[in-house]
């Protein structure tokens, strides 16, 4: 017997209200395809794009504050060779983060899903929250390196947290922008039906 069907004659049935024979099946139907837009995949894009703005800019801040201008270490409470290793770890997050970040963004386009502005809105967020945390956790809370040293913290604390609000600020702007041209875009879509 085959296992996926159930072959059923109406008299082994517990209700034998209809006659002929019935076949059920053990698989579900298909499930209808989803709908495919860049509407649909709004929330994917803005994630996509903060996972691309946390991962560029992690790389920054380690390329140019760690490396080029050697200001501190992602970990300046031990040695040199810890921070130096914590260093190498916080950059392979950055490159891990843009490069997953990159496979999303080619996955969205394949679908024909990219919606670049909330690509953008999202990467501006990302670069934002990822400094703002940085500025405020990382520095303030948890004390585990500072900008710069032997200096007066306050103007570098206050630029760097002031451009992360700024960033912040443009990418919500740019979403509700996207929001706004893609609640727009569905109502003449609608109309035009």
């Amino acid at each position: 017997m085959d296992s996926s069907r159930v072959h059923w004659h109406a008299g082994d049935r517990p209700n034998p209200s209809t006659t002929g024979t019935i076949i059920a099946s053990s698989t579900r139907p298909p499930a209808p395809a989803p709908r495919t837009g860049p509407h649909q995949f709004g929330r994917r894009n803005v994630l996509v794009g903060v996972l691309f703005g946390c991962g560029i800019i992690a790389f920054i801040d380690e390329a140019v504050f760690h490396q080029l201008l050697h200001w501190h270490h992602f970990y300046d409470r031990s040695t040199p060779a810890a921070g130096l290793v914590s260093d190498g770890l916080f950059h392979a997050f950055s490159w891990f983060a843009t490069v997953a970040s990159l496979f999303l963004f080619a996955d969205l386009r394949r679908r024909g899903a990219l919606d670049t502005r909330r690509w953008v809105g999202g990467i501006l967020v990302g670069i934002g929250a990822f400094q703002l945390y940085d500025g405020l956790v990382h520095h303030k809370v948890l004390d585990l390196h500072q900008i710069r040293y032997g200096v007066d913290l306050l103007p570098y604390d206050l630029l760097w947290n002031g451009a992360a609000v700024v960033f912040v600020v443009a990418g919500l702007l740019v979403l509700r922008t996207a929001g706004r041209a893609g609640r727009a875009g569905r109502a003449g879509a609608a109309d035009r039906a």
